[in-house]
């Protein structure tokens, strides 16, 4: 899986020369909580809420809520944007987007193509949207779990089998090695959940838990 499966590229975009409060209605506008500053396709800085917050006047200073706000309105974006930015190749395996924000601990990614050109953005809501599909949690079926004692060579080829001779239709694996012995989830599209369960019991699989799953 890779960043660019998962971006979105719909980009709302600053110039530096943008006002604060301009920024501002920009984000309420479009129920977003940053934007990249773009000059020539090249991304040159980020503002975000907490950089405007923090180039708003403290209530603790003796200025007027008129000189205030002449203040912010003769503020530009440039004078207080991020101007080094983390940022992520297209190519990248989303991974490796999640390990970035977690090291640099931030919440949002601009994605770069080879040109260095920005192409997106990634955030950790979109990352969260990439694990809901990757389990299948939002696909009608049955989610099986299964408790693998010994993992060895052939496992999954085993299970495969088990479910193509019964004619269950496989859409998504997940294998969890957090702990001693594995877990095999396996989302199918078939809705007989008891039935699964049963004939992978009947295989001399142990099943953790088998649950019908509905479109969310």
């Amino acid at each position: 899986m890779l960043v660019k499966d998962f971006m979105s590229t719909n980009l709302i975009i600053a110039k530096k020369d943008l006002k604060i409060f301009d920024a501002v209605e920009m984000m309420k506008k479009h129920d977003i909580h940053r934007l990249p500053v773009v000059e020539d396709s090249k991304l040159v800085g980020l503002i975000t809420e907490g950089t405007i917050q923090g180039a708003m006047p403290s209530k603790a200073t003796s200025l007027s809520v008129y000189e205030a706000n002449y203040l912010l309105n003769k503020t530009v974006i440039a004078d207080i944007m991020i101007e080094k930015v983390e940022t992520i190749k297209e190519t990248c395996l989303l991974e490796d987007a999640i390990y970035q924000m977690r090291s640099y601990k931030i919440n949002v990614l601009p994605v770069l193509d080879d040109g260095d050109n920005i192409v997106g953005i990634i955030t950790n809501n979109d990352i969260f949207d990439a694990f809901l599909d990757i389990t299948g949690y939002k696909s009608p079926g049955s989610r099986v779990s299964i408790s693998i004692p010994k993992d060895e060579e052939g496992v999954l080829a085993k299970l495969t089998d088990i479910f193509s001779r019964n004619h269950f239709n496989i859409i998504q694996i997940v294998v969890y090695r957090h702990e001693e012995q594995p877990i095999i989830v396996i989302q199918t599209t078939s809705d007989k959940n008891d039935e699964i369960q049963s004939i992978l019991e009947s295989e001399g699989y142990k099943v953790v838990s088998s649950i019908k799953t509905i479109t969310r």
